[in-house]
């Protein structure tokens, strides 16, 4: 079969491109997906210098740029082994009633209806393949944590995604594909740039916690690459009878609101 073809979606920061970075070093072929090219052309150049890659840009809402990506797939490599669905935003975070409905969209859009494009047009290749093995990037908010101010939107999506990797962990058993889950709490990544927080006193109920609120790391944020080991293992032959999990990488942050 020779190594493992993946497809890493948000790969051009935070999480996707650390696990890009870890999974390349590791001997994964890797099919690279976000909308900011440039941020994809910083992760080409972390990779190690032996790394066999290709990426494109796209938006993963489209489902034309999503269904092109994994054609792209099928050409370049001829096969697909593994998904990474990591792409997502945080959106915006408002009262409900102030919460356009434009704001639900987009957070929509890119969070659920990208994590079911990617899935939607990559599970026929992994079938074709005989099986393989999905994660997707999803969170403590919506599973573990509803303290955050007004972050309706964000937290569905997060549970949503939850919802289809355990529904899809029955389904795709029997072609031998496992779907998992990872639930970072808060990591130290440029998402938090594009959000925007409006009348968090409206929302917010403060939590009192002991030493910060990550409690392993006394209130520090963890790391992209605390994330992309967990990834890495997902998708290894280590983790062969796991489907359906959701493996929480928060350092007891979630536990604690």
């Amino acid at each position: 079969m020779g190594a493992p073809v993946t497809v890493i979606t948000g790969a051009g920061s935070g999480i996707g491109r650390t696990a890009a970075e870890l999974l390349a070093a590791t001997g994964h072929r890797l099919v690279l997906f976000d909308r900011d090219e440039d941020g994809l052309s910083e992760t080409r150049k972390a990779l190690v210098a032996d790394a066999e890659a290709i990426a494109f840009a796209g938006d993963v809402f489209d489902e034309s740029d999503v269904g092109g990506i994994v054609q792209r797939t099928q050409d370049h490599f001829g096969r697909l082994d593994a998904v990474v669905a990591s792409a997502g935003i945080n959106g915006v975070w408002a009262p409900i009633e102030e919460l356009m409905p434009s704001e639900w969209d987009e957070t929509i859009r890119i969070n659920l209806r990208g994590t079911y494009l990617t899935l939607h047009k990559a599970v026929p290749l992994l079938k074709r393949a005989g099986g393989g093995a999905i994660v997707i990037v999803s969170s403590i908010n919506g599973v573990r944590t509803f303290t955050d101010p007004g972050a309706t939107a964000y937290s569905a999506t997060k549970a949503a995604q939850v919802a289809i990797a355990q529904q899809l962990a029955l389904e795709l058993g029997k072609h031998r594909t496992r779907v998992n889950v990872v639930c970072p709490g808060a990591i130290d990544t440029n998402i938090v740039a594009g959000s925007e927080i409006r009348n968090r006193a409206e929302t917010e109920v403060p939590a009192v916690l002991p030493q910060g609120s990550i409690p392993l790391t006394e209130g520090k944020p963890g790391q992209a690459i605390d994330v992309a080991k967990i990834v890495h293992f997902l998708l290894s032959a280590e983790a062969s009878h796991m489907t359906g999990s959701s493996v929480f990488v928060d350092g007891g942050q979630g536990l604690l609101r």
